[in-house]
């Protein structure tokens, strides 16, 4: 049987300076690495009141609720916090439930002092649609990036590794989390679980953060080696590059997120997921020596295209392989959708 072994992670994030809610150096928002941006929010009005009491951040934040319900995990004690799969990987250990955000915010005060409550989560929901104003006087800006705000709630979560596509910014804005950060490159090491079925949509490392076992994941001792950890407290923030593996733990019985997601690529741009999904269906199976050969093409159009990949053909008769634009990626899209529907 396996020992339980409790996770040290030594590196803490680098700290970003000179940055304000209105006022995000730009060598912050397009940075390569994570940054912690301390205070960021801390004048905000639902972070003062969160310092007073659950109560007035409650209330602050049913001042703009329009009544829509929102969509809530519910798992019991045993748990632990751990919003993960079922024994099988064949669902979830949750219930995933339709509340209004009053009787969310009621349930998270009604178990605030149990010593092991059941888990109470509410993911990603968009700020504009479900609390209209509430970004008038609680909002960052993020210069000429289109980003999509979202708030997420809770009591003590533990929010699996995962990646997203996007750059992101996360505030923490009542109570305290820690983030457990890592480079795209050790992927391998965090032993992701299946593509098609996560808790967010997203695919999560399957170790357990909090015991992690060593004898089933052995190549996690690895990941440790390039982990950045850091622990947040009401009124800051933690800018996560896009790719970059993050494990989020809420360290107390409310707790209130607001993120701000955007991407550096025009909105035109697919996301790399499809091709993902497509390689699955037609490359994954081929023998080796086909994967090989698909793997230097891949390589020569896509990793390591430069100025030479289509300068001995005259640019008029470049097609695809032209400069990407609005009316080139509509033109590449439906060409793959007419070879798709063949």
């Amino acid at each position: 049987m396996a020992m339980a072994i409790m996770l040290v992670i030594d590196k803490k994030i680098a700290q970003a300076h000179h940055c304000t809610a209105q006022s995000i150096p730009s060598e912050v928002l397009t940075s390569t690495e994570p940054l912690v941006l301390k205070g960021l929010v801390a004048d905000w009005p639902l972070t003062k009141l969160g310092l007073e009491s659950q109560q007035k951040a409650s209330a602050y934040l049913l001042q703009f609720y329009q009544g829509a319900p929102v969509n809530v995990a519910l798992g019991d004690e045993s748990i632990k916090g751990r919003v993960f799969y079922n024994k099988d990987f064949t669902g979830f250990n949750y219930q995933s439930l339709k509340v209004s955000m009053k009787m969310l915010l009621d349930k998270l005060h009604e178990h605030a002092k149990d010593d092991i409550p059941p888990t109470i989560y509410m993911a990603s929901t968009m700020l504009d649609s479900w609390l209209p104003g509430f970004r008038e006087h609680n909002d960052i800006s993020l210069g000429q990036n289109e980003a999509l705000a979202s708030i997420w709630m809770g009591n003590r979560t533990r929010i699996a590794a995962h990646y997203d596509l996007p750059d992101n910014i996360a505030c923490s804005v009542v109570g305290r989390r820690r983030f457990t950060l890592f480079p795209p490159e050790q992927i391998a090491n965090l032993y992701p679980g299946p593509l098609d079925l996560a808790p967010g949509g997203q695919a999560i490392s399957t170790v357990d953060f909090s015991e992690p076992d060593f004898d089933k994941h052995p190549k996690f001792r690895e990941a440790i080696q390039s982990a950045q950890v850091a622990d947040l407290g009401p009124g800051d923030a933690i800018f996560i590059p896009s790719m970059w593996w993050h494990h989020v733990e809420s360290l107390d019985s409310f707790n209130v997120l607001v993120n701000y997601w955007w991407r550096q690529s025009p909105a035109y741009m697919s996301t790399p997921m499809n091709t993902l999904n497509h390689a699955l269906l037609t490359m994954k199976d081929l023998p080796l020596e086909q994967r090989n050969a698909w793997q230097g093409i891949f390589n020569h159009y896509i990793f390591e295209a430069d100025e030479e990949t289509s300068a001995h053909i005259p640019e008029k008769g470049r097609g695809v392989l032209g400069p990407l634009d609005e009316a080139l990626a509509k033109k590449i899209r439906a060409m793959v959708i007419s070879r798709l529907n063949r």
